[in-house]
């Protein structure tokens, strides 16, 4: 089953003309309009996750940054080909399987 903050952060990205971004807070502020600030980190959460796996990109005055080391505020967008292949070249390599 499909995370809700996963869904609605990607649908909100994929109306967007390419290259644009938007803050988690807007995210925030559809799943849970009047609660917007509790939702707030689980959206944060959410797209560290999408960023770890080359979905998504997360930028500080227009420049990606480091998923272990970023703070404050904060925009989403949809990666370029080239930060998708260097996010997914980061991951760790899957285990082979022994089929003898």
């Amino acid at each position: 089953m499909s995370d809700p903050i996963e869904t609605a952060i990607l649908e909100k990205l994929a109306k967007l003309p390419a290259g644009k971004s938007i803050e988690p807070a807007e995210v925030a502020k559809d799943l849970q309009p009047e609660q917007w600030q509790r939702m707030l980190p689980k959206v944060r959460a959410c797209a560290l996750g999408l960023m770890r796996q080359g979905k998504l990109t997360i930028t500080k005055k227009g420049k990606p940054v480091d998923p272990t080391a970023f703070k404050g505020v904060i925009r989403l967008r949809l990666p370029t080909e080239a930060e998708t292949a260097a996010a997914l070249a980061a991951l760790p390599p899957k285990p082979e399987s022994d089929e003898d």
